[in-house]
């Protein structure tokens, strides 16, 4: 009866570890965002035109993200192409690409409740950057032109569930 119990504590402790929710904006988060991005309209049809055109002919866009108050080192990477008229995710997870060219790339990060509050559709992307919520660098000039699907990727945390401690450095 002893090592029934054990084993029976045991096998509940695995399972709620294969089922755990990722860290939000860890690389498994990403990936899933990588995947939302997809199934958006307002992301692949929005940013389809010539916001991912403006990739300096290397075929791609690159975003960094993460939570300010878990830090820098804990940076993820969405790759975004064009492909058929769309901006389309081709990989979500750990950083590839190091080196950004912040003409076309961008790199954002807020704090985790910044991220919960924009993922609620608490506010967009205006409200977000004239206040200093979310900070970013790259072409804002580019950013503040796609403000609808803009609010669109701001809303992910939102859509993908995540756990909020900090993501595994």
């Amino acid at each position: 009866m002893k090592y029934t119990s054990i084993a029976l504590a045991a096998l509940a402790a695995f399972a709620t570890a294969a089922h755990a929710t990722p860290a939000m904006m860890s690389t498994e988060w990403t990936a899933q965002a990588c995947d939302a991005w997809n199934k958006d309209a307002a992301l692949t049809g929005g940013l389809g035109d010539k916001w991912i055109k403006n990739d300096k002919e290397r075929g791609y866009k690159i975003i960094h993200l993460y939570r300010t108050d878990c830090g820098e080192a804990t940076q993820t990477e969405l790759k975004i192409v064009h492909k058929d008229g769309k901006a389309m995710c081709v990989y979500g997870g750990a950083v590839q690409n190091a080196k950004m060219d912040y003409a076309v790339d961008y790199t954002m990060h807020a704090t985790t409740e910044r991220w919960n509050e924009m993922g609620a559709g608490e506010y967009g992307p205006m409200k977000a950057m004239m206040f200093g919520r979310l900070k970013f660098t790259g072409p804002k000039m580019e950013a503040m032109s796609v403000m609808g699907p803009f609010e669109a990727f701001l809303r992910l945390p939102g859509k993908i569930p995540g756990d909020q401690a900090c993501p595994a450095k």
